[in-house]
């Protein structure tokens, strides 16, 4: 794949990403009062890091979900910050793959066919 698909598929794929930097950073600023998050209800959970966006805390670690259930976040003391793909996210880069291979076999094979050899990795 080259730099300009892998570009493409990067941009494709940031349009239905959440914005982890906006997360992390709810996050971040709120680890000082983490005894009052965990308590918490789940109300309160939504308006911190906004609607879609839900967040679960167990000692030392944070889940932070979207709309559909996706855990797209997770926070470990003393590892940090864990990027999850939803499946928004890995949809988008399966029809990117599945389109550039396509692609690309139909170009060997004419290639292939242009020589009039045979192609023994087909």
């Amino acid at each position: 794949m080259g730099d300009k698909f892998l570009a493409l598929r990067k941009s494709e794929v940031a349009k239905v990403a959440p914005d982890r930097a906006a997360l992390m950073g709810n996050v971040n600023q709120n680890m000082v009062g983490m005894k009052e998050i965990r308590e918490a209800d789940e109300r309160w959970l939504r308006l911190l890091f906004g609607e879609p966006y839900e967040a679960k805390f167990q000692p030392g670690v944070v889940h932070v979900y979207d709309g559909n259930g996706d855990e797209v976040l997770t926070y470990t003391a003393g590892v940090g910050w864990h990027e999850k793909e939803p499946k928004a996210e890995m949809q988008v880069h399966g029809a990117l793959r599945a389109a550039y291979y396509d692609a690309f076999r139909a170009a060997r094979q004419d290639a292939v066919e242009a020589q009039g050899g045979f192609d023994a990795r087909a």
